[in-house]
């Protein structure tokens, strides 16, 4: 069936379009021009800004003009993940979706139900003419995924609501009220390409078969990192002498690698050694994430010999920095059941002479943030890297005297009987920069229930869209006044 027709259709109808737009980060010009001809053809007024943000505006119901305006916000682009048996270009191709039972998920690929169910549900309000709202705005940002520069670029002065909902939350049932901040750290290593020596033989080491997922959300399941496997790997294989000629792990910074390669040579007569060191490892690792990342496959196998190889006294600093980064969570939220601090091994790839290591650190600690980037900036220095953090952007401190949070919790229990969870997350939303330029706005961030996002599992939850809507359709009935 196609998800097209789902309940509410007046959402999935408008969430199907968006999986038929490639939209990848970066890369979300098609998406950028079909919001705004969407606004257009609604005869609403319609704002796309310099870096590609849709705003459009929508006035208030008759006999509702008195109350606060309301921000709906949500991102355009989605994070384009695939498994590596699927043929998938996502800068051309749909997103072929299906329905499995209670949910929605994507062939092989990452689904885009982040974000691309809130602007659905966005969308859905823009278009209906038979809710009663305030005035309404939509505010459509680019590229949140891989650097919120849609957020950094928006100008002050260009939004006119007081409310911002946020619709980019995972959780149906949980209200968000603060999220951590974030910082980008590149670590680079030159190094000498030599020739291969003489008698040596090559072999192929693949990491895969790991979930993967989101390195914020995700990052407290305990799921194996790829890079972290293979690097353990490398640096027991190097009493046999290999010498490494290529490294290809992990593709995105806010996405737990899933898979990684190493291309290495060794001296002839240590193919069984080197199998029995890897089969070992395997077990050790395999039997350690056991309850959390039950898919792993280590595999080496003989392949043609490299154009070169890196030169040894990189190589050494290379494995013990990887081997010795920190990775995954480092401290607990004190006042809240998230984690406060973490950091995820991205991407580890070599390329013309250079080796790449791409993390991403979150925090809702400013200080923690600061800290856990000279302890890596302190392991990478010790091996001659080159090193530069950027990106940064702030955390959202929640408000505990927050209109709209009072609001839609007495909307949430009189609709279902419940009050909805208050929290925070362990991942980056646009609010904490939106904040920055509007700092008057009252935030809440929403959503219906998506697993495992960043990853090819990611799934929707239907029945909670249904949820969703309904609640959003409330709160807009509901909004304070003036």
């Amino acid at each position: 069936m196609s998800i097209a027709t789902l309940n509410p259709e007046r959402v999935w109808k408008h969430f199907y379009a968006l999986t038929q737009i490639p939209r990848p980060s970066k890369h979300e010009q098609k998406a950028v021009e079909f919001a705004a001809k969407f606004g257009k053809d609604l005869g609403l007024e319609t704002i796309t800004d310099e870096v590609g943000n849709v705003i459009i505006r929508k006035p208030a119901t008759k006999g509702m003009e008195n109350r606060k305006g309301i921000i709906l916000q949500g991102h355009l682009d989605m994070v384009p993940q695939k498994n590596s048996d699927k043929v998938h270009d996502f800068e051309k191709d749909p997103i072929e979706t299906y329905v499995d039972g209670e949910w929605v998920k994507a062939k092989g690929t990452t689904l885009g139900g982040d974000n691309g169910i809130g602007l659905a549900m966005a969308m859905a309000v823009l278009e209906a003419k038979d809710l009663e709202h305030g005035p309404v705005e939509a505010l459509f940002t680019v590229d949140e995924e891989t650097g919120m520069t849609g957020a950094v670029a928006l100008k002050p002065g260009i939004l006119k609501g007081d409310i911002l909902i946020n619709l980019d939350s995972e959780d149906e049932g949980e209200l968000c009220v603060g999220c951590a901040g974030g910082l980008d750290g590149t670590f680079t290593f030159k190094y000498k390409e030599e020739s291969v020596p003489a008698g040596y033989e090559a072999y192929k080491l693949s990491v895969t078969g790991l979930k993967g997922g989101h390195s914020g959300m995700d990052i407290v399941l305990g799921r194996g990192n790829a890079n972290k496997i293979l690097f353990r790997a490398l640096h027991l294989l190097e009493q046999y002498g290999v010498r490494l000629g290529s490294i290809d792990g992990g593709s995105l910074r806010n996405a737990i690698p899933r898979e990684a390669f190493a291309v290495f040579t060794a001296p002839a007569g240590k193919a069984a050694d080197i199998k029995q060191t890897v089969e070992t490892l395997f077990k050790l690792a395999a039997a350690e994430l056991s309850a959390t990342d039950e898919g792993l496959k280590m595999v080496v196998e003989p392949v043609a010999a490299p154009a070169s190889v890196m030169d040894e006294k990189t190589q050494k600093n290379l494995i013990r920095a990887v081997y010795a980064c920190p990775n995954g969570v480092m401290r607990m939220s004190d006042s809240l059941p998230i984690v406060e601090t973490s950091t995820n091994l991205a991407i580890v790839r070599s390329n013309a002479g250079a080796v790449t290591i791409s993390c991403l650190l979150r925090s809702s600690v400013d200080s923690a943030k600061e800290d856990l980037a000279d302890m890596m900036a302190s392991v990478f220095t010790l091996a001659g890297a080159e090193i530069k953090f950027t990106g940064g952007y702030p955390g959202w401190k929640p408000n505990p005297s927050s209109l709209i949070l009072k609001e839609m919790k007495a909307v949430y229990k009189k609709l279902y009987g419940v009050e909805p969870k208050v929290s925070a997350v362990h991942a980056g939303l646009e609010c904490g920069l939106l904040g920055g330029a509007y700092p008057n706005l009252d935030m809440i961030s929403c959503g219906p229930t998506i697993r495992f996002p960043h990853s090819p599992d990611e799934q929707l939850n239907i029945a909670t869209v249904d949820k969703c809507w309904k609640f959003l359709v409330e709160t807009l009935k509901n909004a304070p006044s003036k």
